[in-house]
């Protein structure tokens, strides 16, 4: 009985080790469920919130295959916006300062798996294709991992963030990105953090997305900017 006891006593304390292991109490984003099997990239955010844009697609009248709606029915969105005055001496900074302000007013709008809209709500790539596809000549992909490989966009070290460039976190990979956020100058960026948790603005310098940086990639560039 001692044996069986000590064994067991031992298996609890390592999952208590493990699960303080995976939540920090210092960042919301580890309080999320364990995480999922490594590749589930982007829609790894939760049955819940998945549930949710189903039915936003189905209210808003999506298409629909067998009586249920779809996962690719709505197009993603974006803004349009209106065509850059000719006084404008440098399009990419314009572009910037349209992108920049776009997602600011999407802050506490909440986080939705598959949602790129204001009234619907975001994922954390349908953020960034929202605010950038518009201002684009170039092709923007929807999902994190894809943005992240996206070759028309230039790499940029941690050390040369600009506000506006990309940045991305490898969160339940270790070579993928699975989310996405943009700089905004002085260590902080603008994300769609997960389910239950509306859009804000974190810090870099924060452990947890100290540990999961991937890496960065700047968008706005003159080869790019319409």
């Amino acid at each position: 009985m001692s044996t069986l006891f000590t064994v067991l006593s031992a298996m609890v304390a390592l999952m208590l080790c493990a699960f303080s292991a995976q939540a920090s109490p210092g960042d919301d984003f580890n309080r999320a469920a364990a995480p999922k099997p490594s590749h589930l990239i982007q829609p790894e955010h939760g049955t819940a919130s998945e549930l949710r844009a189903r039915r936003m697609r189905e209210r808003h009248g999506g298409a629909r295959a067998g009586g249920h709606a779809t996962a690719s029915a709505t197009p993603p969105t974006y803004k349009n916006y209106p065509s850059f005055p000719k006084n404008v001496d440098n399009n990419v900074s314009h572009a910037l300062k349209l992108a920049v302000g776009t997602l600011r007013e999407q802050l506490g709008k909440p986080y939705l798996w598959g949602g790129s809209s204001p009234g619907d709500g975001f994922d954390c790539s349908g953020l960034v294709y929202y605010a950038y596809r518009d201002l684009l000549e170039i092709r923007l992909p929807r999902t994190a991992n894809t943005m992240y490989h996206l070759k028309d966009a230039p790499l940029v070290g941690r050390h040369e963030l600009e506000r506006g460039d990309l940045v991305f976190f490898a969160i339940h990979t270790r070579r993928a990105a699975d989310h996405v956020g943009v700089y905004l100058g002085e260590g902080r960026f603008i994300q769609a953090p997960r389910t239950g948790e509306t859009i804000r603005i974190s810090s870099l310098h924060n452990d947890y997305w100290t540990r999961h940086y991937l890496g960065a990639r700047r968008l706005l560039t003159q080869a790019t900017v319409r």
